[in-house]
């Protein structure tokens, strides 16, 4: 029937109109129902934008990219690269229960405005670095500063670089941030320390020492606190879930300088979904 329906339309309307465009069409009535929606969705998105959108089964994830791509203005080729590198099961959101995801999204929708969980990943992606098997921090921190265009994009929308080394003279001592940011869609600074190892205990109270003082010290009053993103090449889940580093503001992320094979990727990625979502369904039911 398809294809028959496909050699009049094209005799009748010219060409652009084979069965597979037919197909999509279907897949679009279906996916998109609500047709006030859909017309919304036209008047910002293009029809190589739907397409891709209307294969991601998973109705949260595929709204997780409809608003973060109409916000921020993706193209086709942007959002194909971010759905490839597993934007949304890398993005701190995706751990949280299925109605946090949903309530996110909605108010991403209705007001316009990032929050952290839409913002913070793990992991992040670093291969652009061109790293070898062996390097010092010093050796990361100074290729990330000679590709920050990229950096900046792994990071996300709104980030702006501050400060290498930022100098935070407390008392008699002098301490050093290793990178700081700002974001402008949450409106807050961001401090980066950049760790080898795997994540230790003693790393929380050295971020929360540097958040205070630029609380403190770099604040300004229409902004929200600062947060801080610890960046480890491992993570001691059971240390960071007894720390509670979430209430200081505090992210920990594992990064990649080579970036693995996607099916293990996606494999690293849905167990850790999995392991969040379980952790916090203990914590609701104790």
């Amino acid at each position: 029937m398809l294809p028959a329906l496909a050699r009049q339309l094209r005799v009748e309307y010219g060409r652009g109109w084979s069965e597979q465009q037919l197909r999509h069409c279907i897949r679009a009535a279906e996916v998109f129902s609500d047709e006030p929606i859909l017309s919304a969705l036209r008047r910002e998105l293009s029809w190589t934008h739907l397409k891709m959108l209307m294969y991601v089964d998973d109705p949260l994830k595929r709204d997780f990219y409809i608003e973060l791509c109409r916000l921020e203005r993706w193209s086709s080729r942007q959002l194909q690269e971010r759905m490839q590198s597993m934007l949304f099961e890398r993005s701190a959101l995706s751990r949280q229960p299925d109605e946090v995801i949903r309530r996110e999204v909605a108010h991403l929708r209705d007001a316009q405005q990032m929050t952290p969980d839409l913002v913070l990943k793990d992991p992040y992606i670093l291969d652009f670095l061109g790293l070898n098997d062996h390097y010092l921090e010093r050796d990361l921190e100074d290729a990330i500063l000679r590709e920050m265009e990229q950096f900046l994009l792994e990071l996300g929308a709104g980030f702006t670089f501050v400060a290498r080394q930022k100098r935070l003279p407390i008392d008699d001592d002098d301490f050093y941030l290793d990178l700081l940011f700002y974001n402008r869609k949450l409106k807050r600074l961001v401090a980066i320390e950049l760790k080898l190892g795997s994540f230790k205990a003693e790393y929380k109270s050295q971020m929360e020492l540097y958040l205070r003082w630029l609380a403190k010290h770099e604040q300004e009053p229409d902004e929200a606190p600062p947060i801080g993103i610890i960046l480890c090449a491992g993570k001691k889940q059971e240390q960071i879930e007894l720390l509670e580093l979430g209430k200081s503001g505090i992210h920990v992320a594992e990064y990649l300088t080579v970036l693995p094979p996607r099916e293990t990727l996606q494999a690293k990625l849905h167990q850790s979904i999995a392991a969040a979502r379980a952790r916090l369904n203990d914590l609701g039911e104790s």
